[in-house]
């Protein structure tokens, strides 16, 4: 049994794709992050812009 806990404790195969997974989790974090602040500055500069333009 304590080679058995000591083996488990030791492995680390399914380490890499438990690291790949958080940095994906990171990733969309940030992707979304970023979305929500320059998706109201986007509105606002488009809203800007068709203010200036002439209506036809």
């Amino acid at each position: 049994m304590k080679y058995f806990i000591r083996n488990l404790w030791n492995d680390e195969e399914g380490a890499s794709a438990i690291e790949y997974a958080l940095i994906a989790a990171l990733i969309a974090v940030a992707i979304a992050g970023t979305a929500e602040v320059l998706g109201g500055h986007i509105s606002d500069l488009f809203e800007t812009i068709s203010g200036h333009m002439p209506e036809t």
